[in-house]
């Protein structure tokens, strides 16, 4: 059916923009396989800056106790977006897994 007015597409036009578009890369080249692993690998600088900088407060090393204040905080706030990211991945998978065939 042509409606006037409306430009006509070719069907395997369509489909070859909608395949190419929903690939797994984003506009600066990582893949979201990527991005998880930059985000995991950040959260563990986190804790492991939050960690020493707790070990030098313990030992009366440190000079300034608002950095580890801040770096605790900081990779408080990390662990708990990780986990609710999680959580949502999570309950979206089971979703779709518990949706009929």
């Amino acid at each position: 059916m042509t409606i006037a007015g409306l430009p006509q597409v070719n069907p395997a036009a369509r489909v070859a923009a909608t395949t190419s578009t929903a690939g797994t890369t984003s506009a600066d080249g990582a893949g979201f396989a990527d991005k998880v692993s930059s985000a995991i690998k950040d959260l563990n600088t986190a804790d492991q800056r939050s960690s020493d900088l707790a070990t030098a407060a313990a030992t009366g090393d440190l000079d300034s106790l608002t950095s580890y204040v801040v770096a605790a905080t900081e990779a408080q706030l990390a662990t708990q977006i990780t986990v609710a990211v999680r959580n949502k991945a999570v309950d979206a998978f089971n979703q779709i897994m518990g949706m009929p065939i």
